[in-house]
């Protein structure tokens, strides 16, 4: 059987001719990239923004499965850049006719393998976000995808680019924390019982079939506007928390704060994963003809065991409170010298052992709207695309931050512990749990092996 090792192994000349070979772009760096949007929601929208911003691209081309979304849309690209784009209901289409240099995927996540495989494919660069898939066999082929195409695939892990994320790590590297012991990431914000939703017909301009996909057909209880986002619906933005498109917190927020993981301390996968949670506020999950609720756990704890240290996730989603003080997000390195808390709003803060010396900080840089820094990340795909260099969020990394995600949740729902051979991607003497490592595509569409 062919392992992942021999795969890694039989791919690394076309590693080498993709680090070497400059692509689409190189030699006329002075034609902007014809670029397409794919999810022309809130974060797609902050994605292009900043894609417009760079005057590195033209927006030629825009595809959601909700009208209303891809009118506004548009419109905003004909506004802020005079392009005007045309307007796809269905991605394949979308390639077939357009050829983008650049296509950026910011559907909801059970979208993000099919998609960004058919553009590398029709030879486009991609700039996914993350999660960059829904199971880990999905983007294992994402991966395997990229270097058979040589293309340069950006994941929106935009911490890695973060000026703050960036100085933490170089003064953990720098041995200033002494050696590392334990990590302890975490997201926790208020909340409370939840109360279902009842079941409606989709609106009009939505082809809720398409918008499914791969994935389960469940009944929209959607919003027919979009005044209150986050009022629980699956669409447009509660998709996080219904777990047939998504992976809960734990694969939303989560990802950021893994990565952060690995990237600071240059590992790249735990030996053994655990996770215990469930909905003790929200309640049991529904999902009647007449009405559902989200389904993923409210609150998780996981434990991700690596030779040298523990790292442990959190989240909750109910009792905000000011008793714990900091913010609500981020991680704690505890070392032998002192702790350090890389965050997101309040950047970071060095707390060292010895109460004689000073408590260090360092705070964010962070771009509007949303905190974030797309505009950094953005730029450096841009640079791989022109010098055909590898980028600070390549799809090989993260999928290795995912993967650290996708386990916490597979744990949660064997129930116990798995231990896990990164090198070939398998819970070792486990066939219950391989079981997870896929799902079951719908009819009419097929599982990505690349």
């Amino acid at each position: 059987m062919r392992t992942r090792r021999n795969f890694l192994k039989t791919s690394a000349a076309a590693s080498l001719a993709f680090s070497a070979i400059p692509i689409i772009g190189a030699d006329a760096p002075q034609r902007q990239q014809r670029t397409a949007l794919v999810g022309c929601g809130w974060w797609g929208n902050n994605i292009l923004g900043e894609a417009m911003a760079s005057g590195e691209c033209k927006i030629t081309a825009l595809c959601d499965v909700d009208q209303r979304l891809l009118d506004t849309t548009a419109e905003r690209v004909t506004k802020e850049s005079g392009a005007i784009p045309r307007k796809y209901r269905d991605f394949r289409e979308m390639l077939k006719e357009e050829y983008p240099d650049v296509v950026i995927v910011a559907t909801p996540d059970h979208w993000h393998p099919l998609i960004t495989i058919e553009a590398v494919k029709h030879g486009a660069h991609v700039y996914v976000e993350k999660p960059i898939s829904h199971t880990i066999n999905e983007g294992r082929a994402m991966v395997n995808a990229a270097r058979k195409y040589l293309r340069v695939v950006q994941v929106g892990t935009h911490r890695r680019v973060s000026p703050h994320n960036i100085s933490a790590r170089n003064f953990i590297r720098d041995g200033k924390l002494g050696k590392l012991g334990m990590v302890r990431a975490f997201v926790n914000y208020g909340g409370g019982p939840e109360t279902p939703r009842k079941n409606i017909e989709p609106p009009k301009e939505l082809d809720w079939e398409m918008w499914c996909g791969p994935a389960p057909l469940r009944p929209f209880n959607g919003s027919l506007d979009f005044s209150n986002p986050w009022n629980g619906a699956i669409h447009p933005r509660g998709f996080r928390q219904y777990l047939d498109y998504a992976n809960g917190t734990l694969g939303d927020w989560g990802i950021h704060w893994m990565d952060q993981i690995l990237w600071i301390t240059g590992e790249k996968w735990p030996r053994k994963v655990s996770s215990t949670g469930g909905r003790a506020i929200k309640g049991p999950p529904i999902l009647t003809a007449e009405e559902q609720t989200s389904d993923a756990p409210d609150h998780q704890i996981a434990t991700f065991e690596f030779e040298k240290f523990t790292a442990t996730w959190e989240h909750r989603q109910f009792a905000a409170n000011n008793a714990e003080k900091g913010e609500s997000v981020g991680c704690y390195f505890y070392g032998e010298k002192g702790t350090m808390h890389v965050g997101w709003l309040g950047g970071w803060t060095f707390y060292p052992v010895d109460p004689k010396e000073p408590v260090l900080r360092e705070g964010p840089k962070l771009n509007k709207p949303d905190d974030q820094n797309i505009k950094e990340l953005w730029a450096d795909f841009i640079r791989a695309i022109k010098t055909g260099s590898t980028p600070v969020s390549d799809i090989g990394e993260i999928q290795r931050s995912t993967n650290m995600s996708l386990l916490g949740m597979l744990s949660l729902k064997l129930g116990r512990s798995i231990t896990w051979d990164g090198e070939n991607e398998l819970c070792v003497g486990d066939p219950d749990a391989n079981r997870l490592l896929v799902r079951k595509y719908r009819k009419g569409w097929e599982y990505p092996k690349i």
